[in-house]
């Protein structure tokens, strides 16, 4: 495939997402990853241009087959339905909940009717979604109800670290109810298949712990000797290269050492925060288990810096790159 068309959401208009986006778009090397336009709001993406000081301009654009970076110009798909009132930058507003909700809708179906080889996201803030009476907490819950997908994984990125997360969304009690035996197969094989359709042979998996210690043999709890260890073997037995259960203290520096490919956790923080620890500027995010491509940024709508020209585009930079490298078959690199 050459220049892999790829649509970018611009997040929540009162966060800095329309700021990182303009950044991006603006950089004279980012054309290297494929025709690149914006899913969003012209006036919102001129304001921020202006912002950082940016030359270019934003231009309006029908359908995705319109999407260009000119030396002058830089594309922006808008989404007729909705109306964009003036951001109120550094807050919730009912407004910036619709219309950033919106233009990931407008994303999920360009990716579903295959008028986009991937998609990239800009963070959305889920209270302003809460507030515009929207009920699914995120982008993967958006994407997930579009496709019709029974099950979809986030997995985080950052360098050679990578971690594939059994639930996101969920409470730690409502988390750590989830870790059965059936789950946690899935998602160990769900892991296998698409590192293998991303050209590794045979990917060296490791399952983490739930309970401190590993459960010490039962002492700290026996998730691990009824749940997770059956799922281990289970998998095994299909030929999956996996190990664990392992204590959370350990796995992570095992994985950045090349021990393992991708770590399987079992709740959001216990990823998350090994990930920015490791390397938060260039951690990102990817779905797993969706029919298309769609990559993140792993920050949020950081309010209290918005409008203030100073956010740092890194993050949405590997996000494109990656989004990018997959749409032409070459997997993921670190």
């Amino acid at each position: 495939m050459e220049e892999p068309l790829i649509g970018i959401t611009i997040g929540d208009p009162c966060g800095v997402g329309p700021e990182i986006v303009a950044k991006v778009l603006s950089r004279t090397d980012i054309a290297q990853w494929g025709r690149l336009f914006a899913i969003g709001n012209t006036k919102i993406l001129e304001t921020s241009l202006k912002l950082i000081g940016s030359s270019k301009r934003a231009v309006s654009i029908e359908h995705p087959e319109q999407a260009h970076i000119g030396s002058e110009a830089i594309t922006v798909l808008e989404v007729p339905k909705v109306t964009v009132e003036t951001p109120i930058l550094g807050e919730n507003t009912v407004n910036a909940g619709l219309v950033s909700h919106a233009w990931v809708e407008e994303a999920g179906k360009l990716a579903l009717e295959g008028e986009v080889d991937a998609i990239v996201t800009a963070p959305i803030n889920k209270t302003s979604w809460t507030l515009a009476g929207i009920k699914e907490t995120g982008h993967q819950e958006v994407f997930q109800r579009l496709s019709g997908s029974e099950k979809v994984y986030t997995m985080l990125i950052s360098g050679e670290l990578r971690c594939m997360h059994l639930t996101t969304h969920l409470s730690l009690p409502e988390a750590c109810t989830f870790v059965k035996k059936d789950h946690i197969k899935d998602a160990i094989t769900t892991t296998d298949m698409h590192f293998q359709k991303w050209g590794f042979k045979q990917p060296k998996i490791a399952v983490a712990a739930l309970n401190p210690h590993g459960g010490d043999s039962g002492l700290i709890g026996r998730e691990e000797i009824e749940e997770i260890t059956p799922a281990i073997k289970d998998a095994q037995t299909l030929g999956i290269a996996v190990e664990g259960p392992i204590p959370a203290d350990s796995v992570f520096n095992q994985a950045i050492q090349g021990q393992y490919d991708v770590v399987v956790v079992l709740y959001h923080d216990q990823g998350h925060i090994a990930i920015k620890v490791h390397g938060f500027e260039k951690s990102i995010s990817i779905n797993l288990g969706l029919p298309f491509i769609r990559t993140s940024v792993d920050h949020g709508t950081a309010f209290d810096i918005a409008g203030k020209g100073i956010a740092d585009e890194t993050s949405l930079v590997e996000a494109i790159r990656t989004a990018s490298e997959l749409a032409m078959g070459a997997g993921i690199k670190a």
